[in-house]
């Protein structure tokens, strides 16, 4: 990975718990791509074989509904991780994603990285609290659209 993008993890506020020698090793296992809206990420039921962190753009996460096709669960943004499945056996992704807008993400081999925490205990956990913070973050994202479906049936 280029310097560049190493200037681009430095920069966001989501790992800015990681020293700047854990963002470098992470910089090192991972490349910064562009992606065209349309463009599919993964797949629900596949292997969770990298992870998103998005610079710019947005893409969709969705659920496959029995019946009702793809739905959309939730838009994820500059700055936001994307994809965490990777994190715990059987390392399948629960959901899927698609590009919605010109997108450039720094994209993370998983394997790599759930090999960096496992040898550095310290980055282990500082990426573990992002990761449990990005999702409490997530969790109330959705309670908040449950309450407002609730309270607006037909609005959506």
């Amino acid at each position: 990975m280029s310097s560049a993008a190493l200037t681009d993890l430095d920069g966001l506020p989501l790992l800015a718990s990681l020293s700047h020698t854990h963002r470098a090793a992470l910089a090192g296992i991972s490349t910064r791509e562009d992606f065209d809206p349309g463009t599919r990420l993964f797949e629900q039921g596949t292997s969770a074989d990298r992870c998103w962190i998005l610079l710019k753009g947005c893409a969709v996460v969705d659920s496959d509904a029995p019946g009702h096709g793809r739905m959309a669960v939730q838009s994820v943004g500059p700055g936001e991780l994307l994809g965490w499945s990777w994190l715990l056996p059987p390392h399948r992704w629960h959901f899927g994603a698609t590009v919605v807008s010109p997108t450039t993400a720094v994209v993370v081999d998983a394997s790599e990285l759930r090999k960096l925490a496992d040898a550095d205990p310290v980055l282990g956990y500082r990426l573990s609290l992002i990761l449990v913070e990005a999702l409490v973050s997530r969790l109330q994202a959705t309670r908040i659209r449950l309450i407002d479906l609730h309270h607006n049936p037909g609005g959506h």
